[in-house]
């Protein structure tokens, strides 16, 4: 093994040494594989070998499902929280793809398998699925561009913010009730409250005043409900 930066080929003994732990005949580079097993003359195995997760590597490994649906990727297994994340990011999308996942321990060669080849099935989440509506649905016109950085974009919630700073900017110090009254926004009172943007201010109980920081939002932003275009994004 390298005494220094590992290499490709310091990870196909511990690989070769699991497989044949488990009845496989295994050589190395056959073909454009890197590693390739046999067991009782069924499907071949195929291990791509690298020293680090890369997207060649992916790139290589759905290659070798032209050939067969037992595919791993195999790299050294680091240490650290940001090697623990990696792996954990990778693992999953090994799933994805249908690909296995092996790390090899360079130290004293321990081969862990993360991820076996199998068909893909995501699960379906209908709590995220029902957001997503909900925001599509009460979201007024189409204020940003699709792939826009997310700091700053005009949310639904957003435009209920400016529609009650809009009344809170036309009537003055108003009570909650009007405000929700008036602008059509049923939690007028929570949003106020909890003064996300820093927009509002409580001058009596029930009762909310507009502060210039969202008198300023609507200068950037104007009225959602009138189609004003967007300008310079405010900060969260």
């Amino acid at each position: 093994m390298s005494a220094t930066r590992p290499r490709e080929t310091d990870l196909y003994p511990p690989v070769k040494a699991l497989l044949e732990s488990q009845g496989y005949e295994v050589k190395g580079e056959i073909g454009a594989a890197d590693v390739v097993a046999v067991r009782d003359g069924g499907e071949p195995l195929v291990v791509e070998l690298k020293t680090s997760f890369s997207l060649s590597l992916f790139h290589q490994a759905i290659e070798r499902q032209a050939i067969t649906d037992v595919v791993y990727i195999a790299v050294p297994r680091g240490s650290g929280r940001a090697a623990l994340k990696s792996l954990k990011v990778n693992t999953s999308l090994c799933r994805r793809l249908g690909l296995g996942l092996m790390t090899v321990r360079l130290k004293d060669g321990l081969v862990e398998v993360h991820a076996d080849p199998s068909p893909y099935k995501p699960r379906k989440s209908a709590v995220k699925k029902t957001r997503l509506l909900r925001e599509f649905a009460k979201r007024t016109g189409d204020p940003n561009s699709g792939g826009a950085t997310r700091q700053g974009l005009m949310t639904a919630y957003r435009q209920d913010a400016l529609r009650c700073a809009r009344v809170l900017l036309e009537l003055g110090p108003t009570k909650a009730a009007l405000v929700a009254k008036t602008s059509g926004v049923e939690k007028a009172r929570a949003l106020m409250a909890d003064n996300h943007y820093g927009w509002f201010e409580r001058v009596a109980t029930g009762i909310y005043a507009v502060c210039p920081k969202g008198a300023q939002a609507l200068e950037q932003h104007g009225d959602p409900d009138a189609g004003t275009p967007r300008t310079v994004p405010a900060e969260d």
